[in-house]
């Protein structure tokens, strides 16, 4: 057997290793003028919302709920299929989490379960654009009416992508990216928040830096000297350095690449299982342009499980996304339950995720193809045995 397909993984070129190379090279390894950059850059993929760059795709979460202004006493509603972090790093801030249901095609967050859980304590709605398919923003939105909470889009899965002919970035009060390896583009750890409001991306970008306050104009001893800075609120260290942004800014000029590489494959993958028995591929909206993160089937029948260790066995490095974050037990001891996400729980219990990255090749796609059909065939013989 040859080795291992991973279900996503990092495209690196000599490029990306040179632009890496130069600053070390250089003056700047922490925050100098490739962070700047990298901002700039980003933000022609927002439509020209502004951003700043974090640490990491969690720490993007926290930013953004503490720009946001949550804290204890307040609620924020969450959906439940993504990973941990959107609603962790929200009760980390002492928010109460609100878990709403997903739609039965997107499996992003539903409108109307929203509609339903926002109350006057809501301060944050998170909506998460689940695969790479961006949530119905319009209608969340509408479904937020009467209420004073910011839209929240995590994007980890996202950027690049469009809704309604607007880029990804631009949809939400607040959005966070992710540059993890197996994302869209990578920083290795690295994350990134954009904010529609000018003072709410200022809290942003206080906070990812420990709260320091540098502008002598805000100062409330203003006559210390020059070496004085000032902390007014709390904040963490969240700085993505230079030479990691300097890998982002070579990474961001092939996003367009890395996009049509995934379409491509996104399509041999829905030709190929079209008229296999046993799966369902994913679905889309006509008005979203995704950039595919994940190829998220459902398999049928009660055999993901089978499927799963049929196809590890075979070398394919399918995974599951995600366990429904109000199952993680430090949710259930909070007093969340099974049961209370329908949708989430029953798309949760068929879901595998396909290998699906800029370098996977056809040959090793069809690879893929090969095991999962022979996969569900050999369970299918053993029934009717």
């Amino acid at each position: 057997m040859t080795g291992m397909l991973p279900y996503g993984r990092q495209s690196v070129t000599e490029e990306d290793i040179a632009a890496v190379s130069d600053v070390l090279r250089g003056d700047w390894l922490t925050t100098g003028p490739q962070v700047d950059a990298f901002e700039a850059d980003l933000a022609r993929w927002t439509g020209g919302v502004d951003v700043t760059t974090v640490s990491n795709g969690t720490a993007a979460l926290h930013v953004a709920y503490a720009a946001a202004g949550v804290g204890p006493g307040d609620e924020v509603v969450v959906s439940p299929m993504t990973f941990v972090a959107t609603a962790s790093s929200a009760a980390a801030l002492g928010a109460t989490i609100v878990f709403a249901d997903v739609e039965d095609e997107t499996f992003c967050l539903d409108p109307a379960a929203a509609a339903d859980a926002v109350t006057s304590r809501t301060r944050v709605v998170a909506a998460v654009d689940y695969a790479g398919h961006p949530a119905d923003y319009d209608a969340l939105r509408t479904s937020m009416v009467g209420s004073d909470a910011l839209l929240l889009a995590d994007a980890a899965h996202s950027i690049g992508g469009t809704y309604r002919g607007r880029p990804v970035g631009s949809l939400a009060d607040l959005t966070t990216f992710s540059f993890f390896p197996t994302k869209n583009l990578t920083t290795a750890e690295g994350g990134a928040v954009a904010a529609l409001d000018p003072a709410v991306l200022k809290r942003a970008r206080r906070f990812r830096t420990i709260g320091l306050v540098r502008d002598r104009a805000e100062f409330r001893h203003p006559d210390e000297g020059g070496w004085h800075q000032e902390v007014h609120e709390f904040g963490l260290n969240y700085r993505l350095p230079d030479v990691l942004c300097a890998l982002g800014r070579s990474q961001l000029r092939r996003l367009g690449e890395f996009k049509a590489r995934r379409a491509a494959l996104v399509a041999r993958y829905d030709e190929a299982l079209a008229d296999l028995d046993g799966v369902l591929p994913p679905n889309r909206k006509s008005w979203a342009d995704p950039v595919w993160h994940l190829y998220p089937i459902r398999v049928l029948d009660g055999r993901r499980r089978e499927v799963y260790d049929r196809m590890r066995a075979a070398g394919i490095g399918v995974q599951v996304n995600y366990v429904p974050v109000h199952w993680h037990p430090v949710f259930a001891d909070l007093g969340y339950r099974r049961g209370s996400c329908p949708v989430a729980e029953s798309f949760y219990s068929q879901q595998l995720s396909l290998p699906l990255y800029p370098g996977l090749s056809d040959a090793d796609q069809d690879r893929v193809i090969d095991a999962l059909t022979a996969a569900l065939r050999a369970g299918s013989v053993r029934t009717a045995a």
